[in-house]
């Protein structure tokens, strides 16, 4: 969705808590306003989802092998010898 341009008529002392914000240089007063509108009306902008990372580790495992469903592979691989077994003896 596009930006859309407005004018706002704010509360004196909103505008001078805007315009000391604003002093300390670190965002614009665009940015400012959207934020505190973001907060105050309950929605999550972009900038502040946290991102979602994954940590790569060494493991002596393929890829595609879950570590916690060894026993399941375990039984799979016992099952599988079992049935060879069977087919040798007749």
């Amino acid at each position: 969705m596009p930006a859309i341009r407005t004018t706002l008529t704010l509360e004196p002392e909103v505008a001078e808590v805007l315009r000391r914000e604003a002093a300390l240089g670190k965002r614009s007063l665009k940015e400012i306003v959207n934020q505190a509108l973001e907060r105050g009306l309950g929605i999550e902008s972009a900038s502040a989802r946290k991102r979602f990372h994954i940590k790569a580790h060494s493991s002596a495992f393929l890829p595609g092998i879950d570590s916690a469903r060894l026993n399941q592979s375990v039984d799979q691989l016992e099952a599988g010898e079992f049935v060879r077994r069977q087919r040798r003896k007749r």
